[in-house]
């Protein structure tokens, strides 16, 4: 293959891993976008694309618990600057709360609401079936393979 060529930019396996990935996030959005157990509210920002694949991080990587930005920001691979603009935003959206760290008195917490549970709910079932319908494009062969082979390539950490 020589520089020239033009079908390896389109078809080399990053460019093909992200566009699947941007392809399952966005149809994790538009499930919980019409969700009827989401808030109106946070489906009324999903259906209108306010809500981005970058908001799903903090569905992602926040504990129940809780969980301290600079902790949310380096699990996501992200700058502290960018995950607290996004807290800010899920912040005003009613989805998470800043809440005293009961180990740290300097520290705070990212913590989820009532309305934040219901949409890490509605998260776990959009994912799941989007899952089903990627196994069903697929096959369930092909799709067992992605999986043990994206895990493998992501270190162990999917």
């Amino acid at each position: 293959m020589t520089v020239h060529e033009e079908g390896w930019r389109l078809t080399h396996l990053g460019r093909l891993l992200g566009e699947a990935g941007r392809r399952f996030d966005a149809r994790v959005l538009h499930l919980m976008a019409h969700d009827v157990d989401v808030p109106l509210a946070l489906s009324n920002l999903a259906a209108r694309a306010q809500v981005s694949a970058a908001h799903i991080h903090i569905t992602r990587h926040l504990e129940l618990g809780g969980t301290r930005l600079v902790d949310l920001a380096q699990r996501a691979g992200m700058s502290k600057q960018a995950m607290g603009d996004l807290v800010d935003q899920c912040e005003a959206w009613g989805l998470v709360t800043r809440e005293p760290d009961p180990r740290d008195a300097r520290a705070r917490l990212v913590c989820f609401t009532a309305a934040g549970l219901a949409w890490l709910k509605a998260f776990k079932d959009a994912v799941a079936q989007a899952e089903r319908e990627f196994r069903s494009e697929v096959g369930a062969d092909v799709a067992a393979v992605v999986a043990i082979g994206l895990e493998a390539y992501a270190g162990g950490t999917a």
